[in-house]
């Protein structure tokens, strides 16, 4: 008998862990001060960390200044996608605005991230990077996504 029933313990965990698991590589994207009308362009990098397809049903603003894009196609394990969200850069002062994300995670079915900034016509002009930054910041980036696979690996 306690076999059994370690039996269906193991077998429960098994089936909980085997999922589609969404892993973001931020949930929150400052913009910083920007100036007027510039680009409100940016996007989140959605990985699946779990062993079977994620699929993003929805992306939804929690405002008409803010639209999201994002493809319905499957996220296969270990892979990763887009959204894009852009941001009405016309309307000045400061923005914290909220997407929900809706997917098959069993866990995570609505997942939120977050822009916020602030829109002054005072604020400073961009400084292009150079191509040592550029390269710096691809490294960054690509060392938190590999961090934010690690750590939902452990979760």
């Amino acid at each position: 008998m306690k076999k059994l029933i370690a039996g269906i313990a193991l077998f429960g965990t098994f089936a909980l862990a085997s999922a589609q698991t969404i892993t973001f590589d931020k949930t929150t994207f400052d913009y910083g001060t920007i100036k007027p009308s510039s680009d409100g362009t940016r996007f989140f990098t959605v990985t699946n960390t779990g062993d079977k397809p994620l699929v993003l049903s929805n992306v939804k603003a929690s405002c008409g200044c803010t639209t999201p894009e994002f493809k319905t196609d499957p996220i296969m394990p270990g892979k990763s996608a887009q959204i894009k969200v852009g941001y009405n850069t016309a309307i000045n002062g400061g923005f914290n605005k909220m997407i929900e994300v809706f997917s098959n995670d069993p866990a995570n079915s609505r997942s939120v991230i977050y822009i916020k900034g602030n829109v002054d016509a005072n604020a400073p002009e961009p400084k292009p990077m150079t191509a040592a930054e550029l390269k710096e910041k691809a490294k960054a980036d690509k060392k938190a996504a590999k961090q934010a696979k690690k750590v939902a690996a452990v979760k």
